[in-house]
């Protein structure tokens, strides 16, 4: 059977999409010549380099995910696919960049280094993402199932707790046979989806104030309950994981997603002296936690071991200055000693800024605000409020976690150990992005040129036998 015959059993409509392909045209240009540069400086000659398949491999890859969404016909955003493919070919470039033995994992029978293994994340993530964005066309299983999810998501940390690996003394990963992950990753997705599911149904109550503690009103307390609780529970696991940058990313979203549906700003203010109150307890009770703020405040009080790393990122920035040194042209490694430790995690942003400098950091963060209005743009068109705070919620996922590691490493506040999103290594992080941006893309979506299919009926009453069982279920744990 023919593509055409196929697509018009299942009454689709193929859609041009000419914004994204050009701008994904001119994406692949740019990281061709950013691979040229980089291939170049190396050999010393004018070379593409032996790993210039990586590329290749990367861009077919996204290609692919175009050509998916034009078969499909789905009218969804036609910006965000071009950014976050730039943001990982980025990735792609640092990667090749830095020492392959940084990371390293057996797969088959061949091992493969940290080039490799990100280019097989990538890959994975623009497949979830086209998936994502494809397959979702109703948030009933997420609106409805909000306790569901919650509890999913607050198992997995705990689980976590009980039989996770220690990294630099956090117990963040889980390990299953040879793939290893941070749950934490994905509980932000979570904790977005139960957030907007739980504003949506009580944002007209929260909004009325009832409650009054001084100058400050608060919402039947009743209802505040039940999202304080989901928050405090994720973020006491995270405390005690010592996994203090998703802790800062889960209050961030909470309060900004409780004032967006309730616009109060006692809110704001409430939850800004409960952070303060927070910090000023954990900061005596934590001593990883006064490290950390003792180091931002002043580096150089021991610049060889707490302070070190800081004190090389800044060094980093300074090498860059306006224009940067060049591709591989930096200070990654010096001998057989890296120059900036966790430079592939923690520190992305400190060495694609050295090498392409303060205006190549500047389009970096500019992508993130082009996520940021996107999002946003989503979310004000969307046509509730389950749907609207979802967005949001999503946006901000991405958006505040660029803020907080970029900030981290220009010691603009103490550094936290989350990811760069796109730009970082490791594979949980690009999955629960990637997951983020397909559900961005779906909630876009104003709808396919579709006509009805004649199996219309006997999905409808799939559907209904589904959402009877998963009601059976919300209904017990919530």
């Amino acid at each position: 059977m023919t593509l055409g015959a196929t697509l018009r059993r299942v009454r689709v409509r193929p859609r041009m999409r000419i914004r994204e392909l050009v701008l994904l045209a001119s994406v692949s240009m740019a990281l061709v010549v950013g691979w040229a540069s980089l291939a170049s400086h190396v050999a010393g000659s004018l070379t593409l380099g032996r790993q210039f398949s990586h590329l290749v491999l990367y861009l077919g890859a996204v290609f692919a995910v175009h050509l998916a969404f034009v078969v499909a016909g789905r009218r969804t955003d036609q910006l965000l696919l071009p950014v976050i493919a730039l943001l990982g070919g980025l990735s792609l470039l640092l990667m090749e960049r830095l020492p392959q033995g940084l990371a390293t994992q057996d797969m088959g029978g061949v091992e493969l280094g940290l080039a490799s293994l990100q280019l097989l994340w990538l890959g994975v993530a623009m497949l979830l993402v086209a998936a994502i964005a494809i397959g979702v066309r109703s948030d009933g299983w997420l609106r409805y199932y909000k306790y569901t999810w919650a509890a999913v998501g607050v198992g997995l940390l705990l689980l976590v707790f009980v039989l996770g690996e220690e990294t630099n003394g956090a117990r963040l990963s889980l390990r299953i046979g040879p793939l290893q992950g941070q749950p934490s990753e994905l509980l932000k997705v979570i904790l977005v989806v139960f957030l907007a599911g739980y504003l949506a149904d009580n944002r007209t109550l929260l909004a009325q104030a009832s409650t009054r503690f001084g100058p400050i009103k608060l919402p039947p307390v009743p209802y505040l309950l039940p999202m304080v609780a989901m928050w405090g529970i994720a973020l006491a696991v995270v405390i005690f994981q010592r996994d203090l940058g998703a802790a800062l990313l889960f209050f961030s979203i909470f309060l900004t997603l409780l004032y967006v549906a309730t616009r109060r700003a006692s809110y704001v203010v409430l939850g800004g002296l409960l952070f303060v109150g927070g910090s000023s307890v954990l900061y005596f009770v934590f001593g990883h936690v006064q490290d950390r703020v003792d180091i931002w405040i002043d580096p150089f009080v021991d610049p060889l071991d707490r302070g070190f790393q800081i004190i090389r990122a800044l060094y980093a920035f300074g090498r860059g200055g306006i224009v940067g040194t060049g591709l591989g042209a930096g200070l990654p490694q010096v001998g057989e000693s890296l120059a900036i430790p966790a430079v592939h995690t923690d520190f992305v942003f400190t060495a694609l800024s050295e090498e392409l400098g303060l205006l190549g950091g500047f389009v970096i963060l500019g992508l993130y605000l082009v996520i940021a209005e996107r999002g946003l743009r989503i979310a004000a068109a969307a046509d509730d409020d389950f749907r609207a705070l979802l967005a949001a919620g999503l946006t901000l996922v991405i958006v505040l976690q660029a803020a907080i590691i970029a900030g981290g490493n220009l010691r603009v506040f103490p550094l936290t150990g989350i990811t760069l999103p796109f730009i970082s290594y490791g594979g949980s992080s690009l999955l629960a992005n990637a997951i983020v941006i397909g559900l961005l893309l779906a909630l876009s979506d104003r709808g396919p040129e579709r006509l009805a299919a004649p199996s219309a009926g006997r999905r409808r009453g799939f559907r209904a036998g589904m959402r009877a069982v998963g009601g059976r279920i919300e209904k017990v744990i919530s």
